[in-house]
């Protein structure tokens, strides 16, 4: 009979990847009074895509699993300042999604029905009821849109490094730039990692690797179909406060699958959208297309807007799966593999109702919410739909 190494410290879960997802994972990892270590490739937390996301959290999906994932981040996230007495920049500024055209309205309108039944506190505006409330609005051939006051957005660098803080005063063990580059496996079983620098075993591994995840798990010769697509932001000058939610435009333009913005609290307008076709592989380099595109479209929606300065720009990557949702929880082939994979794009609103989904998995504690969630992102569904609102 083989005989597991023993560790200089025993561990009972390891984690893979220090971003908006592995972070928060080993938090209430930590919290539940495990032992866990979190291995990260780059010199600190967060230097992955959590670094390149705007921060903005809704809980407005059209997957069930994804909408009851955010609600419980968006209920992490609104209330951490006055349970643990960190500043994160939450503000609850809600989403709105602006709707130009009918068949946008038709599905929206459709989908608020489920959403709803979700839980959500989201309604559809009517044309002057959503310039009420987004006053600078383009009016032209608007049709209203759906407003969900609760979601809002927070500083994705703060968030990260207040789970971290409170992670490692718990106890939790963080090693940076010490990238994995085996899974240790006996007997079939995933029961440690080798790194550039040692052999850690655990009961438990969670690959929360972000657009790498893939990599990570051919290491125990699991296929992810994820692909990590480029994606650009911007950020402008600060400017007197006159937006509150966060603004979407579904609609196709040119090369742009949609558009999104809205205000930070500093006055900073922060935008992003979707290329299409999608721009995969793990490219971050700045382009030259990016922003005369962005400004054309920020433009259009907020005309009072065409004057403001542009500070910088950056590219981050988005690890998309083929429906839009992520992949959680045990890998078959790969028994003591956890899989917080393929967040496409929206990790850092997963991340805090994901790990502590994966904390209440190792700790057998789910309810019955939990479990249905990782049946229906489980690496084995059947892909049938895509995400209307990825």
């Amino acid at each position: 009979m083989m005989m597991k190494p023993m560790n200089k410290k025993p561990y009972d879960v390891i984690v893979i990847g220090a971003g908006s997802v592995g972070v928060p994972a080993a938090f209430f990892l930590g919290k539940a009074g495990l032992q866990v270590l979190v291995l990260e490739s780059n010199p600190s937390i967060g230097q992955g895509s959590n670094k390149s996301a705007i921060g903005g959290i809704r809980a407005t999906h059209s997957d069930s699993s994804k909408a009851w994932l955010c609600q419980r981040s968006i209920e992490i996230f609104s209330t951490w300042k006055q349970t643990y007495g960190d500043e994160i920049e939450w503000k609850k500024g809600g989403y709105v999604y602006a709707i130009y055209r009918e068949q946008d309205r038709a599905n929206l309108q459709s989908l608020l029905v489920k959403q709803k039944s979700w839980g959500m506190n989201i309604d559809w505006l009517d044309k002057g009821d959503l310039l009420s409330v987004v006053p600078d609005l383009n009016p032209d051939k608007l049709l209203g849109g759906t407003y969900s006051p609760n979601d809002g957005h927070t500083s994705p660098l703060l968030s990260l490094y207040a789970f971290f803080k409170h992670a490692a005063s718990m106890g939790v063990d963080f090693h940076f730039s010490e990238p994995v580059q085996e899974l240790v496996m006996q007997s079939g079983k995933v029961i440690g990692v080798k790194t550039n620098r040692e052999t850690y075993h655990a009961d438990w591994v969670i690959n929360a690797a972000g657009a790498w995840a893939g990599k990570i798990a051919q290491l125990a010769h699991i296929d992810l179909p994820i692909l990590p697509e480029s994606h650009e932001a911007g950020i402008t000058e600060p400017v007197r406060t006159f937006l509150d939610p966060l603004i979407v435009d579904i609609r196709p333009m040119g090369n742009t699958a949609n558009f999104y913005f809205y205000q930070h609290a500093t006055g900073q307008v922060l935008f992003c959208y979707t290329p299409d076709p999608p721009i995969q592989g793990y490219d971050t380099r700045v382009t030259s297309e990016f922003l005369p595109v962005a400004a054309k479209r920020l433009t259009s929606l907020l005309p009072r807007l065409q004057n403001i300065r542009v500070r910088r720009t950056w590219r981050g990557l988005y690890p998309m799966t083929p429906d839009g949702a992520p992949f959680l929880g045990p890998v078959n082939e790969a028994p003591g593999l956890l899989l917080a994979a393929g967040m496409c794009g929206q990790g850092f609103m997963l991340g805090p109702g994901t790990g502590e989904l994966l904390t209440n998995t190792i700790t057998g504690s789910l309810s019955r919410e939990q479990s249905d969630i990782l049946e229906n992102l489980s690496l084995y569904r059947q892909i049938s739909h895509v995400e209307m609102l990825k």
